[in-house]
Formats: structure tokens, C-alpha cells, sequence
């Protein structure tokens, strides 16, 4: 289970063996059974990419600029071509559930992809991202014109409509112990590089970003990480966590309750 980095991302963060630079980081029972994310432009030939870019406005964004916002009207879709974007829904209490981090090969603004509507979701560069911003309008006509782009699209909202699908059975069945100890295993998988004192995970993510994650309070992950280094499951130094006891998480996963 255990897999060690073997490179870095085009986004800087580390890579698991196995693993690609496009792809996604999202809470589900099993990568496994939903597979990776088709990236877009990947079956279209060098021409064809040419023409769908040249339609395309290019956006770089800082870490924590947002892309688009939750309520605000569709107009296309975005290609990663750097970065990481993180997508997530906030309740009307102001409540952050993070759906899912996004990277380079992929496309996020769906998943009216043509335009109209609003945004059910925002979206924000959780690092530094270049994006090409592909209009519904001009897309639509794309779509018509390059069979392979209009197969991309379909098979992108499929995997979307599969990953949001796994994500609200895990906050439905499983308690926020069992996601929290989920998380950390998953983490551990992508971005594992060995320690002394266990396997770290070799990428920032703070308190706030796992309780998004997870479906809960930043306040709680902190308490219960602090009880798991206790009981030398983990261990917390800086912004960085070890994971000391893998074999105690996997049992967390499968057994614990709130």
C-alpha cells in the first residue's frame, strides 16, 4: 500500500509511483473503481490542439485567487495546463465542502460546459495555475467540428459525475473518524516519501483544508490529529504529517465511530 514519491507534478507537489501529473485528489471508497480522469485534449492530434487553444484565453492565477464562484453564470470551462485548482461547494451557513483538487490535464467550470446557467460550485488555485479559458459559445462549435473534443467532454463530466457520485457516499456511510483516517491513508499513498520516524506527507495541506475535505470543523481535525499523535498513530511537526502507524488507520477506516 505504502508508495514512495518518484517525481514532482508540473505543479511542484510531489508524485507517487503510479501516479500522474493529471491526477485528482478527491474522497472516495476507491480510486480504484472510478479510475483516473481522462485529460481533455489528450486524443485530439497537434492540429486540433492548435485550433481549440487558438479559441482559448490564457489566465494565470496566484495561490488562493478564485477562478469563478459559486452562483455566478457559466460561460465555458477551463483547461488546466498548470497548478491545481480546488473545487467546493459553501452552504448557505457559509459550511466548505471541498469536492475535489483538480490538476493539470483536466478541465473544471462544469457542468453546463456550453454556458448558461450558474455555477453550483466555485472553484480556486490552491497554488500557483495557468488555465485556458475555452468560451461555451466557441467550445460548442469545437465540439461540432472535433468528434475527439466532444468525446473528451462526455467522457470528463462521466468521471466528474463519478467522483462527486463516490464523494456523497463516503460523507452518507462513513463517519468523519473513518473519512479523517481515509484521508490521511490516501494522502499517505500520493505523496508518501519514508522517514524515520514513518512515512511523511510530502505536501502542504493545513488543518482547514483536510476539515474541508472530511466534511468537518478545522477545530475537530486538529483535536483528533492531536489525539492520534498521543497514541503514536501520527505525528505533527510544522505544517507536515507522519504517518507512524498505518496498520492503526487502516482499522480506523473500516471500524471506527464518532
Amino acid at each position: 500500500m505504502l508508495q514512495q514519491v518518484a517525481g514532482v507534478a508540473r505543479d511542484g507537489m510531489p508524485s507517487a509511483v503510479g501516479s500522474t501529473a493529471n491526477s485528482s485528489l478527491l474522497l472516495s471508497e476507491s480510486q480504484q473503481s472510478i479510475g483516473g480522469p481522462p485529460p481533455l485534449m489528450e486524443k485530439l492530434t497537434p492540429r486540433e490542439r492548435e485550433i481549440v487553444l487558438k479559441q482559448g484565453r490564457r489566465k494565470v492565477l496566484n495561490r488562493g485567487q478564485t477562478l469563478f464562484n459559486q452562483g455566478a453564470k457559466h460561460d465555458g470551462i477551463y483547461l488546466i495546463e498548470s497548478g491545481r485548482i480546488r473545487v467546493f461547494y459553501t452552504s448557505p451557513l457559509g459550511r466548505e465542502i471541498t469536492l475535489a483538487y483538480w490538476r493539470a490535464g483536466n478541465f473544471v467550470g462544469g457542468p453546463e460546459v456550453f454556458g448558461g446557467g450558474f455555477h453550483q460550485w466555485s472553484g480556486i488555485a490552491s497554488s500557483n495555475a495557468s488555465v485556458v479559458h475555452l468560451p461555451g459559445k466557441e467550445l460548442r462549435t469545437l465540439a461540432s467540428e472535433i468528434p475527439n473534443l466532444a468525446i473528451g467532454l462526455i467522457e470528463g463530466l462521466s468521471f466528474k459525475g463519478k467522483c462527486y457520485s463516490a464523494l456523497a457516499q463516503m460523507l452518507g456511510t462513513r463517519s468523519i473518524t473513518q473519512r479523517l483516517a481515509h484521508l490521511l491513508l490516501h494522502l499517505m499513498n500520493l505523496y508518501g516519501v519514508a522517514e524515520p520516524e514513518g512515512i511523511a506527507i510530502a505536501a502542504a495541506f493545513t488543518h482547514a483544508d483536510l476539515a474541508h475535505m472530511v466534511g468537518a470543523t478545522r477545530q475537530w481535525v486538529t483535536i483528533s490529529l492531536k489525539r492520534m499523535q498521543e497514541k503514536q498513530i501520527v505525528l505533527t511537526k510544522r505544517s507536515q504529517i507522519v504517518i507512524c502507524r498505518p496498520d492503526v488507520l487502516e482499522e480506523m477506516r473500516g471500524q471506527a465511530s464518532d
